[in-house]
């Protein structure tokens, strides 16, 4: 039996790819899947990349920021408390020293009479009463006790005359009953700026009159002060070293600190307005 032996076969026409060729297309078609997959990959690291990069900013941002709060506070309390040794010498110390040296006088003298006798008393008693109020009126400084017993208004209100009464200014005052539902840390919060915001009209604006409103808006309570005293630098203040721009950043943060927020604006001629701005959940009663 013969065999015949063909030549290599030639591709006419539309005639099939050999079955390398396919191979090959495939090959060509997968790598570049893969490519295009490193390239997406390539783009997601370095958008990754730059999350990070951002990230580290912003911590870098708020550990400066951290950093400045806490060398503010410290000032604030270093403030504070040469504030409580001036009032606590001046107020508490020089009186009882009066007293012991007026006590002393009394146990040495035999004579003068009850004329006399009745006005050393009378010296002494007033000493007393003097280092008395300045007890008291650290105590409420410190936590005022109708805070707790009655309320944010009556405290306020209380406060408001007691400043009014003795620095000569008028001091108008209106508020929503709503606001006594709120928790008694925000309620503290409302209190603490109010009195900052108070003391600085009197040390520094000059005012003759104030107005303090509260009032309940949605789902937020809005606290507004304003008074027609002095203006002042409001960005230049805060970036200076005074006392009163520690006031400011105590006001701020204790805003900040419970979820709100707190905005001042002074203007030549028309005095200064204190904005805050909290949450407002009302306390839900215990049984």
């Amino acid at each position: 039996m013969k065999t015949t032996r063909q030549g290599p076969q030639r591709l006419q026409g539309n005639a099939p790819l050999p079955h390398d060729a396919s191979a090959l297309g495939l090959a060509s078609r997968r790598l570049k899947q893969e490519v295009t997959r490193l390239r997406a990959r390539e783009v997601e690291n370095a958008q990754a990349k730059l999350q990070c990069q951002a990230l580290l900013s912003e911590s870098g941002l708020m550990q400066d920021k951290l950093r400045r709060v806490t060398r503010q506070m410290i000032t604030a309390h270093d403030e504070d408390r040469k504030r409580i040794s001036r009032e606590l010498h001046d107020g508490v110390v020089q009186p009882l020293v009066g007293i012991n040296v007026a006590l002393s006088a009394l146990s040495r003298r035999g004579d003068g009479g009850p004329q006399r006798w009745k006005q050393n008393i009378a010296r002494t008693q007033r000493l007393i009463e003097t280092a008395v109020r300045t007890v008291h009126r650290f105590s409420r400084d410190l936590r005022p006790a109708m805070l707790d017993d009655l309320g944010l208004i009556p405290a306020l209100h209380a406060y408001s005359k007691r400043l009014a009464a003795h620095d000569k200014i008028r001091i108008q005052m209106t508020a929503s009953r709503s606001v006594e539902g709120l928790s008694l840390a925000k309620r503290t919060v409302l209190f603490r700026v109010a009195q900052e915001a108070l003391n600085n009209v009197i040390r520094h604006a000059q005012a003759t009159e104030m107005e303090i409103s509260l009032t309940s808006v949605d789902d937020r309570i809005r606290m507004k002060i304003v008074d027609n005293g002095k203006s002042f630098p409001v960005r230049k203040t805060l970036c200076a070293k005074s006392t009163r721009r520690l006031g400011l950043i105590r006001m701020r943060e204790r805003i900040e600190m419970i979820g709100g927020s707190f905005a001042i604006e002074s203007t030549p001629g028309l005095g200064t307005t204190v904005r805050t701005e909290i949450p407002f959940q009302p306390e839900k009663a215990t049984a």
